[in-house]
């Protein structure tokens, strides 16, 4: 995404050491490709340099009994938040994608990558309760499908009244709540649902058509959001969704027609 390689940019030139080098501007919500907005169970990628050896990604055969590892094989690449391993899912050298441990609670925190003994800075971080945010297809357009799981976009999109699926990250506490380390087996809603919330042009939509908001089973992390949209939505409206004070960015919009 467009915002994604404007943060990498950001990440000074710095080689005067070999070890992992990045700044706080150079860590970013993963969904939403920007800054400071952070929480348990949120996606976060760091961007750098000398971050890892090697690329790789978390694969089925890193996942054992249903457990996320917090080193992806021998690449020796672990990100502590207050000393809590977070769960890594894809290390290269100048990126590093991982979820945020579910057991921190919000607050101030810092974060640290290690890539075997080498340290890289420890930054000062601030989690929320929720940091919600909408997984994207470019720096505008939020991720969403139809029922038949067919990417929503601007040759094939919604329609006013129609029912789709959302894909998004940091919508906070569940029900039942996640296990730290654990892929989720099951549904599990936000809670309390009823101050979760979605805008289309800055207008509420009906609780009653928020069909379903919470964790996808087996895939931690991951939270997708069931919705009939109105049948006089707009074209092509900004989405937001969250809580009272804490929404995912503006200027965020949905293929509608």
């Amino acid at each position: 995404m467009a915002a994604a390689f404007l943060l990498a940019a950001l990440v000074l030139v710095d080689t005067s050491g070999s070890g992992p080098y990045y700044t706080a501007d150079s860590i970013a919500n993963s969904a939403a490709s920007v800054t400071g907005l952070y929480a348990p169970n949120t996606f976060v990628t760091i961007y750098g340099q000398n971050l890892a050896y090697t690329t790789r990604a978390l694969t089925a055969a890193d996942i054992s009994n249903g457990t996320l590892p917090t080193v992806l094989g021998s690449t020796g690449v672990r990100v502590l938040i207050n000393n809590i391993p977070a769960n890594i899912y894809y290390v290269s050298p100048t990126q590093v994608n991982l979820l945020v441990p579910t057991s921190l609670i919000p607050g101030p925190v810092t974060l640290q990558l290690v890539v075997d003994s080498l340290a890289g800075p420890a930054i000062p971080i601030v989690l929320g309760n929720a940091a919600p945010s909408l997984f994207q297809t470019n720096a505008t357009t939020v991720l969403g499908v139809h029922l038949d799981n067919s990417l929503i976009t601007t040759v094939a999109p919604a329609h006013a009244g129609e029912t789709i699926v959302l894909y998004a990250s940091g919508l906070g506490p569940t029900n039942p709540a996640a296990i730290v380390n654990q892929i989720p087996q099951q549904a599990a809603s936000v809670t309390p649902i009823s101050s979760f919330t979605m805008l289309i042009n800055g207008v509420a939509v009906d609780p009653r058509q928020i069909l379903y908001a919470g964790v996808v089973p087996t895939f931690a992390g991951l939270f997708q959001i069931n919705v009939q949209l109105p049948a006089t939505a707009p074209s092509n409206p900004e989405i937001r969704i969250g809580y009272s004070g804490t929404l995912s960015p503006a200027g965020r919009v949905l293929p509608l027609q």
